[in-house]
């Protein structure tokens, strides 16, 4: 209800990355090209894209070029100079890479109008199945009460607030185990919108055999969601059989 369409940037810094995500096209384990760009080229290219018109805002995300903080240095000195050299005043949403310093993270939030961590899975047992290199309750939710935190002190900090992303379908996680995950986010850490990436497996990653993800299920939880996030909704208004 009163949305549109934002025609948006969305690019990584690099495909490069450390992760071993099974379900991403940029793990590690998958060879293939990489390609890295510089922060002054990120910027001046969405620049072009902006002053022709094509787009009114940039999603900035990144593979893990070294570690979290090297990452997130890339990716906040593109927004600074798009900020600072460019005088750019439109919409900039940057993800937070897990890990990353809490300062890093309030320099990003002073530059970005929305901010994003995702957290890819609704349990802890469910992102080990996924990845062996992230740490979901010291890299992810811990950054998201910092991101919290920061915002309810200062609402200039990512003033658009911030959101988070769940895979659904790359594990065995229940629908009830995704949406118990989504309500907590929603009143405890105060996300604005749980995004739902539906599974599809790639060639070349570890989950390339897995069944992909029905669409329909996605499509469940968004409404489930909106219900949470609209209507007030519970979990005990929420009714749920073994198909979810």
């Amino acid at each position: 209800a009163g949305s549109r369409d934002v025609p948006l940037f969305k690019i990584l810094m690099t495909n490069q990355c450390n992760n071993d995500c099974a379900y991403c096209t940029n793990c590690i384990e998958h060879k293939y090209q990489r390609a890295r760009l510089s922060p002054e080229a990120l910027a001046r290219i969405y620049m072009k894209y902006y002053e022709s018109n094509m787009v009114e805002g940039l999603f900035l995300s990144s593979g893990i070029i070294k570690d979290a903080d090297t990452t997130m240095e890339e990716m906040i000195e593109a927004a600074h100079i798009l900020r600072n050299k460019y005088s750019y005043k439109g919409y900039i949403h940057l993800k937070i890479i897990p890990g990353s310093s809490k300062d890093h993270i309030k320099h990003a939030m002073q530059l970005a109008d929305r901010v994003s961590i995702n957290i890819e899975a609704a349990t802890k047992d469910g992102l080990s199945d996924l990845s062996s290199t992230k740490n979901y309750d010291k890299d992810i939710l811990k950054r998201l009460d910092w991101i919290d935190n920061l915002h309810r002190r200062d609402h200039s900090l990512a003033s658009s607030g911030h959101t988070t992303q769940i895979i659904v379908g790359a594990n065995d996680e229940s629908d009830e185990d995704i949406l118990k995950q989504v309500y907590n986010l929603t009143k405890k850490y105060d996300v604005l919108y749980n995004y739902f990436s539906s599974f599809t497996p790639v060639k070349g990653t570890p989950l390339e055999t897995h069944e992909a993800n029905n669409p329909k299920r996605t499509g469940r939880l968004y409404q489930t969601e909106y219900l949470f996030n609209q209507y007030n909704y519970t979990l005990d208004d929420i009714v749920l059989d073994d198909n979810g």
